[in-house]
């Protein structure tokens, strides 16, 4: 069944059809779609309304700062239609993540540097815009879609996070404070942050540093390490960063990447970034293994030359394609909310400060943590099976209210590609069963076949 939402706003017509479902997290869902008025391709996102720590009115008003810069998805809309907040944005290609996966999870040089001087520049943009994002990773920055003339291009999506770090017309910078939750994902996050200091621009340009060493690795040196609690995790996490050298990490590739590491930790707190120089340094780098800034990329090559695109099924995945290669099993360490229940904090946060990542366990009934990242396969546990039967049980309110208590996560691609853990194993978007099923607009509850 196709379900049309006529959406009222002066500056858009929406009369949009929902197609299927290419996306969702632990408190909401996302669609592909067309405005049949236009032709436009958008993305639409469902955010129950009731939700503990709505996100959807910040990150719109995230795109409407950002709105025509290079790399940033346009927002048609936003609104609320019954019980649901709605977002439209353009519709997108896979992550960065997702082709790093296609790629047999390495990249050539070559594409890592082109990669890195795309996304320098989204993140500067983005501080150009008084704004830091404060949770860099690869399932954030999405390319365009195929057949388009922006297809390589690699657009910022997820604005969740991002915060305000000067004011707009005084460009005063916000203090500098200690002993502040974790924010973002661990893998990537700065050792400032893990050391509980203030995040500022510095930060997510160290963040992307250590993108693009897990792109020319394959791996980081903090990844996979055990501990008996999280909190004894990430502060193995955050000393195994302090305690690997630079040169160490950035070994056996273009000296430029330990020089770009150099520069950013070394960065003062409300230092403006010399942004000019990291992109130098890519140049460099580009010129000391004889190549040039062609535009190829290590995707392109895939399917025999024909591109990541030629071998997608017609099975829905996370991005709305099909995947060319069985998913990876992601490990467990980019989840900083236990982390945050364990530790102490004494600074209030704001609203603004507010994360869906930072949120106490009563929100979620005690017995669930989020982590950052995308959802696992079925295969990687047997528990989902209990999991699932369990939910069974559940009428269509209880699972509603349950979806509403859920509301975590804070990443992935647009936003809705978290996955919850309870104590008997993770959730694969079984809470969200009625808004898979119902999508009530001002007229009731119109069905809609999600597969």
């Amino acid at each position: 069944m196709i379900l049309m939402m006529f959406l009222s706003s002066p500056n858009y017509p929406q009369v949009n059809k929902v197609g299927k479902k290419i996306g969702e997290g632990s408190f909401g869902i996302i669609f592909e779609g067309i405005n049949v008025l236009n032709n436009q391709q958008v993305a639409i996102k469902f955010e129950p309304r009731k939700c503990d720590a709505p996100q959807l009115r910040d990150e719109y008003r995230s795109y409407k700062i950002l709105n025509g810069s290079q790399g940033i998805p346009h927002a048609y809309f936003f609104g609320q239609e019954g019980v649901h907040s709605i977002l439209i944005i353009d519709l997108l290609g896979p992550s960065l993540e997702d082709l790093f996966d296609w790629c047999n999870r390495k990249f050539s040089i070559k594409t890592v540097i082109q990669v890195a001087k795309q996304m320098i520049q989204r993140v500067e943009i983005i501080h150009e815009h008084n704004l830091i994002y404060r949770d860099i990773k690869p399932d954030n920055f999405l390319i365009g879609r195929p057949g388009t003339n922006e297809a390589n291009d690699i657009h910022i999506v997820d604005f969740g996070m991002a915060k305000q770090y000067r004011d707009p017309k005084t460009k005063v910078h916000i203090p500098y404070r200690e002993k502040k939750a974790l924010s973002g994902t661990a893998r990537y996050m700065s050792i400032n942050t893990h050391l509980g200091r203030e995040q500022s621009r510095r930060d997510d340009l160290e963040s992307l540093g250590h993108v693009f060493m897990y792109f020319l690795r394959g791996s980081l040196p903090w990844q996979g390490l055990k501990a008996p609690t999280n909190k004894q995790k990430y502060e193995k996490i955050g000393l195994k960063k302090q305690t690997t050298s630079i040169n160490e990490l950035c070994y056996g590739f273009p000296i430029q990447f330990a020089q770009y590491l150099t520069y950013v930790r070394n960065l003062k707190f409300d230092e403006t970034p010399d942004y000019k120089y990291l992109y130098n340094l890519m140049d460099k780098a580009l010129i000391s293994i004889g190549e040039t800034a062609d535009g190829h990329y290590d995707w392109m090559d895939l399917n025999n030359g024909r591109g990541w695109d030629a071998a997608l099924n017609k099975k829905t995945n996370l991005h709305g394609y099909g995947n060319p290669h069985p998913r990876r099993s992601r490990d467990r360490e980019n989840n900083v909310h236990q982390l945050n229940q364990q530790q102490p904090n004494n600074n209030k946060q704001s609203p603004r400060d507010k994360s869906p990542l930072l949120r106490s366990s009563n929100d979620m009934n005690n017995n669930s943590l989020t982590t950052s990242g995308r959802i696992k396969k079925y295969s990687n546990y047997q528990s989902i099976q209990q999991d699932s039967r369990n939910q069974k049980f559940m009428n269509p309110h209880q699972q509603q209210q349950q979806s509403q208590q859920m509301y975590s996560g804070g990443g992935g691609a647009y936003g809705y590609t978290s996955h919850v853990y309870s104590q008997n194993g993770p959730y694969y978007g079984h809470a969200l069963l009625p808004l898979n099923k119902y999508i009530h607009d001002r007229h009731g509850p119109l069905a809609i076949n999600s597969d």
